[in-house]
């Protein structure tokens, strides 16, 4: 699903200091999505270079125990960590992108302007509360998005929590009930990762898992994703009406085992494929 923030030409798009930036991605990125001029960066965010991506794809601790994308995000956050990185107001090619991130979204919040703050990576890969050693170099929950951008976690009205309909990971790692590949094709659980392309292990909807991540990111309300991919009949569906019973049976059973309400329904590939039900869910 595109971001809403790139259906809205006016929105500026910010990437907080606690960021990783790969200078040749995101120079590539803003000329693919055509965001030039409404994309900016907080001066503090720290830099991915060549050294990183090698060391990361070097080492057989990260690429055959961890299984890492490559692209050179924990080497980059130990030097952070180890006060040794280059930070992006260092470089002068992305001078014209520099801001202030933090002073930026609060100033916006004071004149009471709407702010979404977007994470990144699913949260059982956070470095804290995930399936370590197999996760990510970072915190990946709600707290830690309001951290990296410098955002007081009183300013945040909601917190959303995404499910997909299914559980996926990319990588080493534990993964309750997995599929093997054979079944997974069958049951349409195909994917694969979106920086790899390597294929992704699949496996059914892992309530308790749901629970958790709900209780620790503090989350108001759920967006539940790809719902069309267990229940083919509700493809494309944009009204409640659409959704078929086992659908409407599977989403409240979730918003049961959570306590949180299901809000938003993604049915298809394209941004209009979604089914809004409002603040008290189902």
């Amino acid at each position: 699903m595109v971001p809403s923030a790139f259906l809205v030409p006016e929105t500026r798009l910010l990437i907080g200091a606690g960021a990783n930036v790969d200078p040749k991605v995101f120079m590539s990125e803003v000329e693919t999505l055509g965001v030039e001029g409404r994309v900016f960066i907080d001066e503090k965010a720290s830099v991915i270079e060549q050294k990183h991506i090698d060391a990361d794809r070097g080492s057989d601790f990260f690429r055959e125990f961890i299984g890492t994308t490559g692209t050179g995000v924990s080497p980059a956050l130990a030097d952070r960590v180890t006060r040794k990185a280059k930070l992006v107001r260092d470089l002068p090619e992305l001078k014209k992108y520099v801001t202030d991130v933090s002073e930026e979204v609060n100033s916006a919040l004071d004149r009471g302007e709407t702010i979404h703050l977007e994470g990144t990576q699913g949260f059982y890969l956070s470095l804290y509360h995930g399936t370590y050693p197999y996760v990510t170099g970072r915190d990946t929950t709600a707290a830690a998005v309001c951290s990296e951008v410098g955002v007081g976690p009183k300013k945040v009205d909601e917190v959303i929590l995404v499910l997909k309909s299914f559980v996926t990971r990319v990588g080493k790692g534990p993964l309750e009930n997995e599929l093997s590949p054979e079944e997974a094709e069958k049951r349409g659980f195909v994917e694969r990762g979106t920086v790899t392309g390597r294929l992704r292990r699949a496996a059914p909807f892992n309530f308790q898992m749901a629970k958790r991540a709900a209780r620790v990111n503090g989350a108001t309300q759920i967006a539940v994703t790809k719902v069309d991919v267990l229940f083919p009949e509700c493809s494309k569906a944009r009204r409640r009406e659409s959704l078929s019973r086992e659908c409407i049976d599977f989403l409240k059973k979730i918003q049961d085992e959570t306590g949180v309400p299901v809000t938003i329904v993604g049915t298809g590939p394209d941004a209009e494929d979604t089914v809004y039900l409002g603040p008290e869910g189902l």
